[in-house]
Parts: structure tokens; sequence; C-alpha cells
């Protein structure tokens, strides 16, 4: 028997309680913020690197400096709201998440854009959602349907395609870094996901960089750049430190614990859209149609799978 105010999606229960519907949309909003944050990513962490013709930043300063950074003034918060210390399960936990979303992601990507632009990277990385899902399932255990995981190899195939032809019929080393800082990051989403689910999201995040400060600060001064660059670099890094390093996390871990990661995931579905419209005036970078093309067939399947997955309940309170 199924309770009064629910309906079956697939193998699972989903609940429609005024209560759950109210989180939902809450969870939905809150992943919108995030994902205009994080959008901004890829094109300002290009911006502080440059090119492979006209470096600026070293992508390893801007990778470590940014949690260095992110990872001082999350101290700082901690310490002002007197943040519980976590348990020793929740370090584990916590470590495993800096390993995706500290170091994997952002140092893989800041490697990938200074050999590709912002627009080839951002829609390499628009099956982000997908793979975050798709691990999200695998890791809490929530079962799918065959035509998400159908859908899962047809995105991944898409992005190939994608890189494959921006190549020259070749795949760039580039593309492989893409591909790592996508798997680490959707990890490093799914497991400060769940995370939340027992801490306030916004102490997962200020624990994750704290924790890294005693890697992410001597790489940080070690890296740091011998030589002037302009102030468009340091704008660049200043964003990626506070707002996609940081803050931008506030916004997402909540919306994913109030939402699920299976759900909330596919709100990412914006960001390649939004990475793009800001490479443009701000990179100078341009769009040709082949690009626009791969990218709405990369979105589109990107949509499809949301439409087919099932997802776990809604949990039955906020995230603290």
């Amino acid at each position: 028997m199924h309770s009064a105010g629910a309906t079956t999606r697939g193998p699972l229960v989903v609940g429609t309680a005024p209560g759950d519907a109210a989180r939902l949309r809450r969870g939905h909003w809150l992943g919108l913020l995030g994902v205009a944050l994080f959008a901004l990513t890829i094109p300002m962490t290009r911006l502080a690197s440059g090119s492979a013709a006209a470096p600026q930043l070293s992508p390893w300063f801007v990778a470590f400096g940014r949690a260095a950074v992110a990872g001082a003034l999350a101290a700082l918060y901690l310490l002002a709201v007197q943040a519980p210390w976590p348990s020793t399960m929740q370090w584990r936990a916590l470590a495993l998440t800096a390993v995706g979303v500290v170091f994997g992601f952002p140092l893989f990507m800041g490697l990938a854009v200074v050999r590709v632009d912002a627009v080839h990277a951002s829609v390499v990385t628009g099956i982000l959602p997908l793979v975050t899902a798709a691990l999200g399932a695998r890791w809490l255990k929530q079962p799918q349907r065959p035509a998400f995981w159908l859908l899962a190899w047809v995105g991944l195939l898409l992005v190939i395609a994608f890189a494959w032809w921006r190549g020259g019929a070749a795949l760039q080393v580039a593309d492989g870094l893409l591909a790592l800082a996508l798997l680490l990051g959707a990890m490093g989403y799914v497991w400060g996901a769940g995370l939340s689910a027992s801490m306030r999201p916004e102490h997962v995040i200020s624990w994750v960089l704290v924790l890294s400060l005693p890697i992410t600060m001597p790489v940080a001064w070690w890296t740091l750049p011998a030589a002037p660059v302009p102030a468009s670099s340091w704008l660049g890094f200043g964003y990626v430190a506070l707002f996609s390093m940081w803050l931008g996390f506030f916004a997402w871990y909540r919306a994913l614990a109030l939402g699920g990661t299976v759900r909330i995931s596919q709100v990412q579905l914006l960001q390649p859209f939004l990475s793009i419209l800001a490479a443009v005036p701000l990179l100078g970078e341009a769009i040709d149609a082949a690009t626009c093309v791969f990218l709405l067939a990369v979105m589109a399947v990107v949509f499809a799978s949301r439409r087919v997955s099932s997802a776990a309940p809604l949990p039955e309170r906020d995230p603290a």
C-alpha cells in the first residue's frame, strides 16, 4: 500500500506531501543559485590562467591558491559560528569530498583550460549533472531504469564525439584532463551531499577546506607568480576563490540535501549555457553552429535522463 499523497514513479515511491514539495522547491532555487555561481568557474579560471600561448597565473597556483584563500575564510567562519567538531566518520567523508572538490576538479579543469578554450570545456563538462546523478544512484543505492543508463552512455558518446571533432579528428590531452575533473567533481558532490544530511551544508565545505589547508597553503606559496600578472587575472582568481570554491557550495550542498542528489544535480542543465554566455564577453571567444548543436544534444540527453530517473524519497526533515 502507498500512503496518501504519494505517487509511484518506477520502482520507488516519491512523496508529494506539501512539506516535501516546499523542500523540493527550496532545493531547486538554491540549486539554481549554486549553478549560477559555478557557471563562471570555467571562464574565470581561463581568465586567471590565460592560455598556453599567453600564460598568466599558473594553473597549480589557481587551483591550490583558491582553496587556500577559501580555507582561511572558512576557518574564520567556523570559529565565528562555533561549529561542532566533526566525528571520526565525518572526517573520513570530508577527506573524500576534498579529493573531489578541492583537489581533483579544480586542478584538472585548470590544467585543461589553458589548452582548450572555455567554450570547449563548457560543452564537455555539460555532462557533469548526468555523471553526478549516475554516481549518486550507485553510491546511494537508488535503482534506475535501463533507459537512464542508456542515456548516460549516449551522453558520454556525444561528449567524446564533440571532443574528437574539436580536436581535428583526435582526442586531446585536455579532454582526458576534463574527464578526470568530471569524475572527481561528481564524486565530491555525492560525498558532500551525503555529509549534508548530518551536518550543516555550510559546515561541510568549510571543514573540507580547512582539512585541506596543510596541503593547499604550502603548494599555493610555492607556486606564487614570480612576475607581475594583469589585474584581470587576479579578478578571475578572486572569483574562483570566493564563489567557486566556497560560497557556491553553501547553496549547492544545501540544495542537494533538500532535494536529493539525483533530482537537484539536473539543475546543472543550465550551467554550460551560462558558462558559454560568460565566456563570450569575458574572454572574447566565439561560438560556431556545430558547437551549439553538440551542446543542445548533450543538454537534451541530460534533460531526458532527468525525466526517466528514479529518485529516492525526500528526507523527512530539512538538513540541520
